[in-house]
């Protein structure tokens, strides 16, 4: 029998996908590709995200969570220092949420970025 084996990918709407992808390449360096979106190579990968995992984790309705964006999802981008990445957004337009968590997972952050999306960022611990 066939079984899910890892987060292939992160797919959502968005009303201008070329400006929201060059906001992502210039804010948070990321490796945004010609053909609108990025992919991160398993052999390429940082020492932060060699160390982790991806998690998919459904929420029930009326968790407040994805506050204060009113969307139905949220994704969860790996960064290599959570403050600065934090500040870039911030320069960038992005309204960052004030709070950050220390986990024993490392530590957390997140922000809406220019539409609407709550954003989660990672920065875990070494190994």
């Amino acid at each position: 029998m066939a079984r899910v084996v890892g987060l292939g990918g992160i797919f959502f709407k968005s009303d201008d996908p070329q400006a929201l992808a060059s906001w992502y390449k210039e804010h948070l360096q990321l490796p945004v590709e010609p053909w609108g979106g990025a992919a991160f190579y398993l052999d390429n990968l940082s020492p932060f995200s060699r160390n982790g995992y991806s998690v998919w984790s459904p929420i029930e309705n009326g968790n407040d969570y994805l506050s204060p964006s009113e969307k139905h999802f949220m994704f969860n981008l790996i960064v290599d220092d959570l403050d600065e990445a934090l500040d870039q957004v911030h320069t960038g337009g992005a309204e960052v949420i004030s709070v950050t968590e220390d986990s024993e997972f490392g530590r957390f952050g997140w922000f809406i970025d220019p539409d609407g999306n709550k954003v989660e960022l990672w920065q875990p611990i070494l190994a």
